[in-house]
């Protein structure tokens, strides 16, 4: 079975979890790092996810996936995706809106790879920003590395 079927059958097993749960699904990633592969799912709530859900999340998946997911073997991770995610489904840019970003670009523009500045939102395939200075910048989402929420210590 190919990664994307792997992820894909660990979603549709993992939402009845989530939802009997009051959990949020955020992402699931089937990826190969060094000799070892690893399952992660990453979930959410209101007020932030702990240790015990994702215990509970874990287990109820495992039992639900069995042995026969894949003939490789695999470290199944669930947690919470942090203080500092990754903005990847087109709902997070609604509910993070006006938050503090740091956009990556895959290349510079204007001899600049990385941007701050509040997020101001989806706009048909770009991604929109005001920067400190109040002005708005706009990206190409196929030039993006990544969009992830400030941490402000």
């Amino acid at each position: 079975m190919q990664a994307k079927e792997i992820v894909k059958l660990t979603e549709q097993n993992v939402m009845p979890i989530l939802d009997e749960n009051g959990l949020e699904f955020v992402d699931c990633e089937f990826v190969k790092e060094g000799p070892q592969w690893y399952l992660r799912v990453y979930i959410d709530k209101e007020g932030g996810v702990g240790i015990d859900d994702c215990e509970l999340v874990s287990r109820a998946l495992d039992a639900k996936l069995g042995d026969d997911l894949t003939e490789q073997p695999y470290i199944m991770e669930v947690s919470s995706p942090g203080l500092d995610r990754v903005l990847k489904r087109d709902a997070e840019y609604t509910k993070y809106k006006g938050r503090l970003v740091d956009v990556k670009l895959f290349k510079a523009l204007d001899g600049i790879k990385e941007y701050s500045g509040s997020l101001i939102g989806l706009e048909g395939d770009n991604v929109a920003i005001e920067n400190e200075a109040g002005e708005k910048l706009e990206f190409e989402r196929k030039n993006i590395a990544s969009v992830r929420l400030t941490v402000i210590i």
